[in-house]
C-alpha cells in the first residue's frame, strides 16, 4: 500500500464554483497509484467542496443563486460580522457543502462520472487564496 500527500492552491475571484478537476487529475496521475482512494480536503471555513455537473453552466449559476437565496447576506440577527457581511453567510454555506470529498481512483485517475467535476465553492465576496489538501492511498 502506498500513500501520497499534495496540495492545490486556488486563487478565487469572489463567489463562484471553481473547477479544480484538472489540477486534481494531474496530481493523481503523477503519484504512481492506479487503484485507491483519494481524499480532497479544504482548509477553510468559508468555502467548500462539491462534485457537480460540468456540462451546463446554468447548473453552476443555479447553485450559486440557490445558496444566495438560502443564506442571504445582511441577515440582521447574525452576530459574527467583524469580517464583513458576507462572512457569516459563508460559514453557513460551507457547512451545507463539504469540507472533504472521498473519490475512488481507478486506472490512475479519479473515477468521476461523465458529467462530474470537482469544484471549490467560494462563498466569500472578495478574492481569496484557498488551500486544498490531497491524500491518496492505494496500490
Amino acid at each position: 500500500m502506498k500513500q501520497a500527500h499534495g496540495e492545490v492552491t486556488v486563487s478565487t475571484r469572489g463567489k463562484a464554483l471553481v473547477d479544480i478537476t484538472s489540477e486534481v487529475r494531474r496530481w493523481v496521475s503523477k503519484q504512481g497509484i492506479s487503484s485507491g482512494l483519494l481524499t480532497v480536503f479544504i482548509q477553510h471555513t468559508s468555502a467548500g467542496l462539491t462534485i457537480q455537473e460540468n456540462a451546463d453552466p446554468d447548473v453552476l449559476r443555479d447553485m450559486t443563486e440557490f445558496f444566495e437565496r438560502l443564506v442571504p447576506e445582511g441577515t440582521p440577527w447574525f452576530r459574527h460580522t467583524t469580517e464583513g457581511g458576507d462572512d457569516m453567510p459563508a460559514h453557513i454555506r460551507s457547512t451545507l457543502t463539504s469540507a472533504s470529498l472521498s473519490i475512488p481512483v481507478r486506472g490512475g485517475s479519479p473515477a468521476l462520472g461523465t458529467w462530474q467535476a470537482i469544484y471549490l465553492f467560494e462563498h466569500r465576496a472578495v478574492p481569496h487564496r484557498r488551500h486544498v489538501l490531497l491524500h491518496l492511498i492505494g496500490e
